[in-house]
């Protein structure tokens, strides 16, 4: 799976002009399932983004993560950061897992979230999305946990 990762003040996603999901500052998350992942990539994920250490302590250094700082998730399904990009000039999305699959492990990755942490809210699966942010920092990370051999 895929997830890219931003520290925001502030974020949402609109469909069809109606907010469906926002929080205040924490992690805004763009996830993306693989062709060949499964719960176990989704839930190494979760995990790995749980515990990213991308919030100032005093020092100034980037050591808490998002429950340390009270921080929401917002979590948006975008099968676009699977693209393959090699050649050409129009991406090709054979690597995105198929879309119910990809629909099953946004799914199981939203509800673990909310059982883990007090403050998640998503955009919707499927829907043309838009997605207003203030990214904080600016803090952009690119995170892949890949498939394990036993998966494919």
């Amino acid at each position: 799976m895929i997830a890219l990762l931003q520290r925001v003040s502030e974020a949402s996603v609109r469909v069809d002009s109606e907010i469906v999901g926002s929080i205040d500052h924490g992690l805004l998350l763009f996830l993306c399932a693989e062709r060949n992942d499964t719960q176990k990539e989704a839930d190494a994920l979760l995990s790995k983004l749980l515990a990213y250490r991308v919030f100032y302590d005093d020092n100034g250094k980037m050591n808490l993560n998002v429950a340390q700082v009270n921080g929401g998730l917002l979590l948006v399904p975008q099968f676009t950061l699977a693209a393959d990009t090699r050649s050409g000039t129009r991406p090709s999305f054979t690597p995105a897992a198929p879309p119910a699959l990809a629909r099953q492990l946004f799914d199981h990755v939203v509800e673990r979230a909310r059982a883990l942490h007090p403050s998640v809210a998503t955009g919707q699966f499927g829907a043309d999305m838009k997605v207003s942010l203030i990214n904080d920092g600016p803090v952009t990370f690119w995170l892949h946990v890949p498939p394990t051999p036993e998966s494919c």
